[in-house]
């Protein structure tokens, strides 16, 4: 299998996965707060190759914003940048820390999942993207198969 996406994963889930990091394409975190006809959003992520701004690739961690107070915006991108370092920059509903310390292991993401949920009063949802992984790799991992959601090669 060429690539493999992981969807709709706990932080629980993942916090005990074991995975050759490598491989590890992107991940992202969706926090939800609220009830859903009003919820405010915010959902981190990672490239491996970077993400696009403009016309050049910013290297760190991500998240982008959708009904969420500026304040909390504010509080967020301290405690991201505390954590992980970067600087910060905005790009509409997106802020980028580049050059921030980039994480790929279960234990780190499932922490930051979690932190972050207790911190904002949220639900977290993680997803993970994995490139060049086989079937043997994806059950020594400890991978959930009923999570799977396999990306056709083109």
């Amino acid at each position: 299998m060429a690539r493999a996406r992981y969807w709709k994963l706990e932080p629980s889930e993942v916090s005990g996965l074991s995975y050759d990091e490598s491989k590890l394409l992107n991940w992202d975190i969706k926090l939800s707060v609220g009830p859903e006809e009003d919820a405010s959003f915010v959902g981190l992520f990672m490239y491996r190759h970077g993400t696009p701004r403009d016309y050049e690739s910013v290297r760190g961690i991500c998240y982008y914003h959708n009904n969420t107070a500026k304040q909390v915006r504010s509080e967020l991108t301290r405690e991201l940048r505390s954590r992980f370092g970067g600087d910060a920059l905005e790009k509409g509903e997106r802020v980028m820390l580049q050059g921030s310390r980039e994480i790929y292991s279960g234990p780190e993401i499932a922490a930051l999942a979690s932190d972050l949920a207790e911190r904002l009063g949220a639900r977290a949802v993680i997803t993970l993207e994995f490139s060049d992984f086989d079937e043997e790799e994806m059950a020594a991992a400890g991978l959930p198969a009923a999570k799977l959601l396999p990306i056709p090669a083109k």
